[in-house]
């Protein structure tokens, strides 16, 4: 089992510097334009709107994942075949974990002749139903899985509640 090095993102105005919010928005981009090509294909019809994001969020880089409640902790755990422990970055807040694998395609000889391999440079961002504190996150790699552990933390989390004004 390979321990995976976690950025830990305590202040929550830090999180604009890191290199890794940058490339999710446009990953998130990328998925939202592939959903609505999904949606144009289908003549616009309603109906499918979920379906078509979920379908662009797989084709584009979401890997399978299952997040788990204990009683203090959450474990998310992210299938991540093929990758390498030093492919892996995993980056937590008070509010969400991200996970970016990205590896350098191995060049053998012959050319591909099919492929089912979306990406060589995955994300998965989840973002969390009660706070966490990031000092407690640990990751490790075993056969492919990666497993996220993360201590819930004994502040609530706040959701702003906006009132239209009559």
């Amino acid at each position: 089992m390979a321990d995976i090095k976690v950025q830990k993102v305590l202040d929550p105005n830090k999180k604009s510097t890191l290199a890794v919010f940058k490339e999710m928005e446009q990953v998130f981009e990328q998925v939202r334009a592939r959903a609505f090509e999904l949606f144009s294909r289908r003549g616009f019809a309603e109906g499918h709107a979920i379906d078509d994001w979920l379908t662009a969020e797989r084709e584009i880089c979401w890997p399978a994942s299952e997040l788990s409640e204990q009683e203090q902790t959450y474990t998310l755990s992210v299938a991540l075949p093929g990758f390498e422990a030093a492919d892996i970055t995993v980056t937590a807040t008070a509010g969400q974990l991200i996970v970016h694998a990205k590896s350098k395609e191995a060049k053998k000889g012959g050319g591909k002749v099919w492929s089912e391999f979306r990406s060589n440079d995955v994300y998965r961002q989840l973002d969390l139903p009660q706070l966490i504190d990031p000092q407690s996150v640990s990751a490790s790699l075993h056969n492919g899985l990666l497993k996220i552990v993360a201590t819930k933390s004994a502040k609530p989390r706040v959701v702003p509640i906006s009132s239209a004004a009559a």
